[in-house]
């Protein structure tokens, strides 16, 4: 498209050159800019966009959409995020990809990411790397398709009633995935009944010719198919696509997978028992959208994680093992950490855990039931970064250390794995063969602390 026709589209107004073509994708990061692309200006609440424009046009972005005048070529619009918006869904429209939209309280990216493993061999697919789930994220995956373009992969989230419908009208969903309503953002949504009527406005948005993908052992998403016209494929124990017992190898899942009379062995070679009812939305998605069951085992196979901080398997040099799990944090997602923690062969384990936000008025008895819990599984130390946290350290008992911040923590873990002449004599009770887990929301930062257990003792 040239500059004045996405004017055009967004409602813009021009300054400079208007025929100038655009040839490359979007990005919210002047450092990201592709000779031929645009720069989105955002006003954000600690970095201003606008002030970057230059270095934009300077690696050859074709034109800056903004909220007020820059260096030209530039597009003005009163909201660069609804301009975002539109201009997806203009070229949506354009376009003819499976749109397969995935919602969830946890494990949204994993799936997203495994379900482009399977897709990809069979059709150019688009699924961004990381969590591009919101406002900003849904369009700029949009606009990443072009006319090659299969299939869409989008991830969805929600902070409340509402917003899923409002993406789901930038991006109308072919297939609607729903894996699971649980306390995430619940003191934000209120319940998670509340959860569920905001995450079941994408199956709401499908046609009558689409398919809706739905989680038969979470009560509040099955009751989902009861509201769209769409057709439904359920997977879980109960589903219609059957997940069988779950087997760890290493902490990596082996099951079993049923549908239509057929049955398929599956391995996936990521770290969680958990992982095994991700890559069975993801092969119910599959499924929908024409995949038959055997080749989609033989492609999960190879679905290697993605997406940075999601159990992520670091190995020093040294052998200690860092499990960098820093994107988010819930109750459900703490507790499948742990349980994939303790899953692992080998050695000892240390859980590394910080808070879990958004939980409301039941917040800190979570955190006590997370280390209640890490103590059960027999986690030989539990240390806990924050105030927000602490509640882990006191479920955790004698297990259980509390520091004040991420410093305080590399301290402390730096005097626990160092080696010294006698290694025992400095890592204590824990013994050689170390296997650290790195977790909590986001905003605890604790993503530093496990790059800096992976960088070593230097």
């Amino acid at each position: 498209m040239m500059v004045s026709e996405i004017a055009d589209v967004v409602g813009g107004q021009v300054h400079g050159d208007a025929l100038a073509p655009v040839t490359a994708p979007i990005t919210l990061d002047s450092r990201d800019v592709q000779p031929g692309g645009l720069f989105a200006a955002l006003d954000g609440e600690h970095v201003d966009g606008h002030d970057f424009a230059g270095q934009a046009l300077a690696a050859g972005a074709s034109a800056i959409i903004a909220s007020r005048p820059v260096d030209e070529p530039c597009i003005v619009v009163d909201d660069v995020t609804v301009a975002l918006a539109r201009l997806a869904t203009h070229v949506l429209d354009r376009l003819d990809p499976v749109v397969i939209a995935i919602t969830g309280s946890q494990g949204k990216t994993s799936v997203k990411d495994m379900l482009a493993a399977v897709l990809e061999p069979s059709g150019t697919t688009i699924a961004p790397v990381g969590s591009f789930n919101n406002e900003l994220g849904v369009p700029l995956t949009v606009l990443g398709a072009d006319e090659e373009t299969e299939y869409l992969v989008v991830e969805m989230g929600a902070r409340g009633v509402g917003h899923i419908a409002s993406l789901c009208r930038i991006a109308p969903p072919d297939v609607a995935v729903v894996l699971n309503v649980g306390q995430a953002h619940v003191g934000e949504f209120g319940s998670p009944d509340v959860t569920a009527q905001a995450k079941g406005e994408i199956v709401e948005a499908l046609t009558a010719d689409g398919t809706a993908v739905l989680n038969a052992d979470d009560v509040r998403v099955a009751a989902m198919a009861s509201r769209t016209t769409a057709r439904v494929l359920t997977f879980g124990e109960a589903g219609d696509v059957v997940l069988g017992e779950v087997r760890l190898s290493d902490g990596k899942p082996h099951f079993t997978l049923s549908h239509a009379g057929v049955a398929v062995e599956v391995h996936v070679p990521q770290i969680g028992a958990h992982h095994a009812s991700n890559a069975a939305a993801a092969a119910t998605t599959a499924l929908a959208v024409g995949l038959d069951l055997p080749t989609v085992a033989e492609r999960l196979d190879h679905a290697q994680a993605r997406s940075p901080m999601r159990m992520e398997r670091h190995v020093r040099d040294d052998g200690l093992v860092v499990i960098d799990d820093a994107y988010n944090a819930n109750p459900e997602s703490m507790a499948a950490a742990l349980h994939a923690l303790a899953g692992v062969g080998g050695g000892r384990r240390v859980a590394v855990l910080g808070e879990m936000l958004e939980l409301g008025d039941g917040s800190h008895d979570s955190h006590v039931e997370v280390g209640r819990l890490a103590a059960e599984l027999g986690v030989d130390r539990v240390v806990v970064v924050g105030i927000g946290a602490v509640g882990i350290a006191e479920g955790a008992g004698d297990r259980g250390t509390a520091v004040a911040d991420v410093d305080e923590a590399v301290r402390v873990l730096s005097a626990w794995l160092t080696p010294a002449d006698d290694p025992l004599a400095v890592i204590g009770s824990l013994g050689p063969g170390i296997v650290v887990l790195v977790k909590a929301s986001r905003v605890a930062q604790l993503d530093k602390l496990a790059a800096a257990l992976v960088q070593g003792p230097d």
